[in-house]
């Protein structure tokens, strides 16, 4: 065991869950109405709780145990973590540790839990204000199980096909597993759910931007254990991935801003919280394999994408996205993707079969587009299938007048705020 390696993937995995609750629950709580806000943050820590769970008992397993029915997704070697904690061996003579590289597997599994926990969670901005809760936690266990984890294998076990082979795509941190996948799964849960009453006749504004404000320093934060914690030690990548991460957060704040000045006249907090979002999403997936230099290109380009999508694509169709989780994560990580493929550099990757199309490559932009692709089909296929089973089943949608009281009260029986 590497301590210094162990130690930065125990800190990685507090900050990632830190994204969680306060993080999310506070960036998406401040933009839903004040009659929604405690709604929001249940599913944030709820989800926190559940999905924990899944992922001891099964998910993990499904994600990173060897292949099952053809490479598609992991068998069940590590059901209930069985082969993770530590054990005594056959002679009964001294204790065996499970490890992944430097690090002990149980905290490689701890690491993976709060990538597992927090992507479901991203797709309640797009359904925020109107999904049953009852629904929603069957459609996130459902969805954790079978459109995350076959991913989630696809791209980082040791035998995924999207990991090795002649279709390796670079996701150093998550753009395909996590952003695409939730980015996607986000657009088809607005579309099927319908349109929140009064969506484009009544103000719908953000309740309190200073919950958002506070909740992305939070995610700026935890994202450094998002990205940087991915490389699993402690190393230059490890620095590389830091750095770069910062900077596109920060060429992202400066372009989604710029577009408004331009366009709108006046820059908003707003626009400066979801640009450096959108800046962190589309790096994600490349942070391991560019310069930080790259970084600000993909961070100004992610901003410009996110911001014309959240606004123009969006308007255009009318769908009601209501936090823009498609916009944002659908958006930035279907471009940081291919963006990776654009500038992947073997400087930074070690592996001259990496190069992206600015130092000479090819290849791995074509492994980048196919690895966006699967990664599309099966978010939406998965969530089309589920959604469809479970409106069936029991219903997606609050009714008209438990939608127009607000959540809070009719979903749990409680306010955010009560004044004297």
């Amino acid at each position: 065991m590497n301590p210094t390696d162990t130690l930065w993937v125990l800190i990685s995995s507090a900050l990632v869950l830190m994204m969680l609750a306060p993080g999310l629950a506070m960036f998406y709580g401040g933009m839903v109405r004040k009659k929604n806000i405690l709604s929001v943050m249940m599913q944030c820590i709820f989800l926190m709780g559940l999905l924990s769970i899944v992922w001891a008992l099964w998910g993990y397993s499904l994600a990173f145990a060897p292949d099952i029915a053809g490479g598609f997704i992991g068998g069940t070697d590590y059901f209930l973590m069985k082969g993770v904690l530590p054990a005594w061996n056959d002679s009964l003579q001294q204790v065996d540790v499970p490890m992944v590289g430097g690090i002990p597997r149980m905290v490689h599994f701890l690491f993976q839990m709060t990538f597992f926990v927090i992507t479901p969670a991203l797709i309640c901005g797009a359904y925020a204000e109107r999904m049953k809760f009852s629904s929603l936690v069957f459609f996130s266990v459902l969805w954790g199980t079978f459109v995350y984890c076959p991913l989630a294998h696809w791209v980082w076990s040791d035998t995924g096909w999207l990991f090795t082979g002649k279709y390796a795509a670079l996701d150093f941190a998550g753009g395909t597993v996590v952003h695409i996948s939730s980015g996607i799964s986000a657009l088809l849960c607005a579309v099927i759910l319908g349109k929140r009453f009064g969506f484009g006749s009544d103000p719908m504004p953000p309740h309190n931007l200073t919950y958002t404000f506070l909740g992305t320093a939070l995610l700026w934060v935890g994202w450094f254990g998002f990205n940087a914690g991915s490389a699993l030690n402690v190393s230059v990548l490890t620095a590389n991935a830091f750095l770069a991460t910062h900077l596109s957060a920060s060429a992202g704040v400066l372009s989604w801003a710029g577009m408004e000045w331009i366009v709108r006249g006046k820059p908003s907090a707003l626009g400066a919280c979801s640009g450096a979002i959108a800046g962190l999403v589309c790096v994600t997936p490349a942070c391991g394999s560019v310069t930080p230099i790259s970084g600000i290109f993909i961070g100004l380009l992610g901003g410009a994408a996110c911001f014309y999508a959240c606004t123009t694509i969006k308007s255009k169709f009318g769908y009601d996205d209501t936090l823009d989780a498609f916009g944002v994560h659908g958006i930035g990580g279907m471009l940081g993707a291919i963006l990776t493929g654009v500038f992947a550099d073997p400087l930074v990757t070690g592996v001259p079969e990496t190069a992206g199309l600015l130092v000479g490559g090819s290849r791995q932009f074509i492994n980048q587009c196919i690895g966006v692709v699967a990664a599309v089909l099966v978010a939406l296929v998965g969530t089309l299938i589920i959604l469809k089973f479970l409106d069936a089943v029991m219903g997606l949608r609050v009714s008209p007048e438990d939608e127009l009281r607000g959540l809070d009260v009719t979903q749990h029986g409680e306010e955010g705020y009560i004044f004297w």
